[in-house]
């Protein structure tokens, strides 16, 4: 059985945090296809191949990164979306936020993400916790994606 490439999907509005992230996880070792969005809205419209990723290639597999507060489309309101639709059920979707609130980590947990991990504020602590994302991630195994699902 061959490993496919993991792309990483990353839904975050703040373009410093997006650097830190991407750059972080190529340090760790992750070498795999990497793509920004910048709202819940294009997020959607990519897993759905609608808007302007309508007719982009599809992936076999894919993680989604994904923040909660976010312009357009709530992160929430994206994980919501995501799990309700048979083709993206499975996504694996990794809560990366600031939102440390225990109400919406369970509901997030409710609502089917894989993971939730809370952005911390200092720098040094955001460092580590992404490079240590990205050696988890070297190690994970993801569904392949539904018929029809992007990624």
């Amino acid at each position: 059985m061959t490993t496919l490439p993991m792309n990483i999907v990353l839904a975050e509005d703040d373009e410093g945090h997006a650097t830190l992230v991407q750059r972080n996880l190529e340090r760790a070792g992750l070498v795999n296809g990497f793509v920004h969005l910048k709202d819940g809205q294009e997020a959607l419209d990519y897993f759905r191949n609608e808007g302007a990723y309508a007719g982009k290639p599809t992936t076999d597999t894919a993680l989604l990164l994904l923040d909660i507060k976010m312009p357009r489309v709530d992160g929430i309101e994206v994980l919501r979306q995501l799990k309700a639709d048979p083709r993206t059920a499975l996504l694996p979707v990794i809560m990366l936020t600031t939102t440390d609130d225990p109400r919406e980590i369970q509901r997030c947990y409710e609502l089917g993400c894989s993971v939730y991990i809370t952005k911390p504020v200092d720098y040094q602590a955001f460092v580590e916790a992404v490079r240590r994302l990205g050696l988890f991630l070297q190690v994970v195994k993801v569904p392949r994606n539904g018929a029809g699902a992007g990624g």
